[in-house]
């Protein structure tokens, strides 16, 4: 999946996904506990086939193991998501050194004039803060480098959101940060829909390294709260 347009709504399965996500990261279940279907799909609401394609989708992503009698939690491992978010900026801002450093590829104004459309959308009209903004801004990210025109690019920034999709819940849990990265993506397609490459790479650069600083704060946190033997009940009080 890589990501949902901004009047696409969100399926059973990717809410399942994200709740239970939610639940992993807000260290509900502890990480020696075995995940029950049957408990799960009370809890959750919902029937055994969108959880068990939540668990193998969870279990893809590095967040669940799989052992000889069902599914655990993963502790999280920030300095791999760290690795992983250095891969995401070079591939990024790789889309658009390519079209600076070649006189015959041109981005796709058509494609950054809908992203905008969209995102100028969503500025007019905010979503919650909730981790289902990870979704919109996986869309916004793939869509840029899908504009650039390297198919292979886009594929491998898809596969590395989804490794770290649910750990950058962390991003969007307030309504400040959902509206800066609104903000940001905005001046980052204007600039490159005025020709302004090298102005875009820099506020792309900036973008993505802010968002990976409250992410890894925001962890940190969450696994102090779990090394202390504390509960959280939601990502949005856990740094209160």
């Amino acid at each position: 999946m890589t990501g949902v347009k901004v009047d696409e709504p969100v399926s059973q399965r990717d809410r399942v996904y994200l709740d239970l996500g939610k639940k992993l990261m807000v260290g509900e279940i502890d990480d020696r506990t075995r995940l029950v279907e049957s408990q799960l799909c009370e809890t959750l609401n919902v029937s055994r086939t969108p959880l068990r394609e939540a668990l193998v989708r969870l279990h893809a992503d590095g967040m669940l193991e799989r052992r000889a009698d069902g599914y655990y939690p993963v502790a999280l491992d920030i300095a791999g998501v760290r690795d992983l978010y250095e891969l995401r900026i070079t591939i990024e801002l790789r889309g658009i050194a390519r079209i600076l450093e070649t006189d015959q590829l041109r981005y796709d104004k058509t494609a950054l004039a809908n992203v905008r459309a969209e995102w100028a959308a969503l500025e007019a009209d905010p979503p919650p803060p909730d981790g289902d903004m990870v979704l919109l801004d996986e869309s916004f990210h793939i869509a840029l480098c899908a504009a650039s025109g390297n198919r292979a690019m886009v594929a491998a920034l898809d596969n590395i959101n989804r490794r770290i999709r649910l750990i950058r819940m962390y991003d969007f849990v307030t309504e400040e940060r959902v509206a800066a990265t609104i903000a940001e993506h905005l001046q980052i397609v204007d600039l490159l829909l005025d020709d302004q490459l090298d102005a875009g790479r820099a506020a792309l650069h900036e973008h993505v390294g802010a968002s990976f600083e409250v992410v890894e704060r925001r962890a940190v946190r969450a696994l102090t709260a779990r090394a202390l033997g504390q509960s959280v009940t939601s990502l949005d009080t856990m740094w209160r």
